[in-house]
């Protein structure tokens, strides 16, 4: 059992590494919102694109940082503020 678990530690151990560039220099891979924002892979934002607003997701796709559509349309907060009441002990006038 502990050598199924070796073997798989050390078979996985490279797919959780850096990217390497030439020279050995790391690279960073991000994307960037329309501001030039820096948004980490994985992270999901509202895009407007040509009159249209979506949420995207920063992915990867043949080593390249890319947008990918996952829902048409922006979360948005529509609740209202909550109403603010005097306390029971506080009197009027």
């Amino acid at each position: 059992m502990t050598r199924i678990l070796m073997l798989f530690f050390a078979l996985s151990s490279p797919v959780a590494a850096d990217v390497v560039g030439p020279g050995g220099k790391v690279q960073d891979c991000y994307c960037t919102d329309t501001s030039g924002t820096r948004i980490e892979l994985g992270e999901t934002i509202c895009l407007q694109v040509d009159g249209r607003m979506f949420m995207a997701q920063c992915q990867m796709s043949l080593n390249v940082p890319m947008w990918r559509e996952v829902q048409e349309g922006c979360l948005s907060s529509q609740a209202k503020p909550p109403q603010m009441s005097p306390a029971p002990w506080a009197k009027a006038g």
